[in-house]
């Protein structure tokens, strides 16, 4: 009976519902991160970014510090797609290659046509999709063709579900293509599709200042003597203000923060968040090659990745209208030791209850590479969300009330690997 009753008190220790972390509390996180403004990494947004959840975990009892490392960089001047008189902005894509001030004039051309492309711009129209990386092979074997018949330099039309600009990640030090490649955004492709298909002179520029810049992940230790350590994780770090993208995550991430230091749980605990994300998951590859505990020495490792509450929206035609429901656009993951217990904390939370196996099959993002070098017991969340890489990815995009229901249950699957 006293054994019971010890491990109930130490249980009701870690009520997941318990400090804090409702609606209004999230809500004000997400406001305030959105506030930093672009979060590319190592810029003002996402150092701003990370100087608030270290100085707010500083408070809770954290031990803060950062890792530090380089991420590339390009401080764009001009970047446009001219044919006659008719101006498009492009978004130059990582890791940028230049053109100069004047630009650079050819032949737009579709590359979907076969023939040489000997001078010309490419113009790659890329089918439907929520794009997310440069290597996708959908994206890839186009741009690969495209410079092998020669062209000077190739515009993507991003086809998505927003007729925004998407941005792609890439990887920081594999070698891209040495010609300029760019985005479009599918709402300004038309006219400049039709000029590619009668073959008409074009000048694409991407004018920029080309280089590197400092960024940092935030490692924020409490320790409280055990022998093991829990490890929740988020990137923090994108191309734009990411409100929905990375906002949510790291809203679930500080209430985790804030629940488990009031909880006091018979583990350590080591709550990091990453820069670099753009860069196939730069930061997290840092922590976890350099700083991350020994797999013997973790209790869990919580990964909380991109687009975990996003609003969903309804389409009629162009335009598109705000729901009050989640973008089930999302995948959890978890291993054998805690998959039974995530899918009851996440019963009924649409695109989450479904918790697969996390192997290389369905993780994602950071979280293959944490499963790959031996770490398990495991939980991780991926997604991508109607705005996903694109500017439109502010707070219309995230609420909340969208996070609360996340946040609660991952609490729950928290709660129930601790020891009691």
């Amino acid at each position: 009976m006293l054994a019971a009753g010890a491990a109930a008190s130490a249980r009701a220790a870690v009520d997941p519902a318990a400090a804090g972390g409702d609606a209004a509390w999230l809500q004000g996180v997400l406001e305030r991160f959105a506030g930093f403004g672009i979060k590319a990494s190592g810029g003002p947004g996402d150092t701003a970014s990370g100087a608030w959840v270290e100085g707010d975990l500083t408070a809770l009892g954290y031990r803060c510090e950062r890792q530090a490392f380089e991420t590339p960089d390009a401080d764009v001047r001009t970047a446009t797609l001219k044919v006659g008189e008719r101006t498009a902005s492009v978004y130059p894509q990582a890791i940028v290659k230049t053109t100069g001030p004047g630009g650079l004039s050819g032949p737009l051309k579709l590359a979907a046509t076969p023939g040489s492309l000997e001078g010309a711009i490419a113009l790659i129209v890329l089918p439907f999709k929520r794009w997310g990386f440069i290597g996708d092979p959908d994206v890839a074997r186009p741009l690969t063709d495209a410079f092998a018949r020669g062209a000077a330099a190739a515009v993507l039309v991003t086809t998505g579900p927003t007729r925004e600009v998407i941005a792609l990640n890439v990887h920081p030090t594999q070698p891209g293509h040495a010609k300029p490649v760019a985005t479009l955004a599918p709402r300004d492709a038309e006219p400049f599709v039709a000029a590619a298909a009668a073959g008409q002179a074009a000048t694409l520029t991407v004018d920029a200042v080309v280089g590197r810049r400092a960024a940092y992940n935030v490692i924020a230790r409490l320790d409280r003597g055990a022998k093991k350590t829990l490890i929740v994780t988020t990137p923090r770090s994108g191309w734009f203000t990411c409100a929905a993208e990375r906002g949510a995550g790291l809203a679930v991430w500080l209430s985790l923060a804030h629940w488990l230091a009031a909880a006091k749980p018979r583990v350590n605990l080591e709550f990091v968040a990453t820069s670099g994300h753009e860069y196939i998951y730069y930061g997290g590859e840092q922590y976890l090659e350099h700083h991350a505990p020994k797999p013997a020495d973790t209790h869990l490792w919580v990964h909380i990745g991109a687009s975990a509450a996003a609003r969903d929206w309804h389409e009629f035609g162009q335009t598109l209208r705000p729901l009050p429901t989640p973008d089930s656009s999302r995948v959890l993951t978890a291993t054998p030791q805690v998959i039974e217990a995530t899918r009851r904390a996440f019963k009924g939370i649409s695109g989450l209850e479904a918790v697969y196996p996390a192997d290389r099959a369905n993780a994602g993002g950071e979280l293959v590479n944490v499963i790959e070098a031996g770490y398990t017991p495991a939980i991780g969340l991926y997604g991508g969300h109607r705005f996903f890489h694109t500017p439109g990815d502010d707070m219309r995009c995230v609420s909340g009330e969208l996070v609360a229901p996340v946040a609660k249950a991952f609490r729950a699957a928290v709660a129930a690997s601790l020891p009691a």
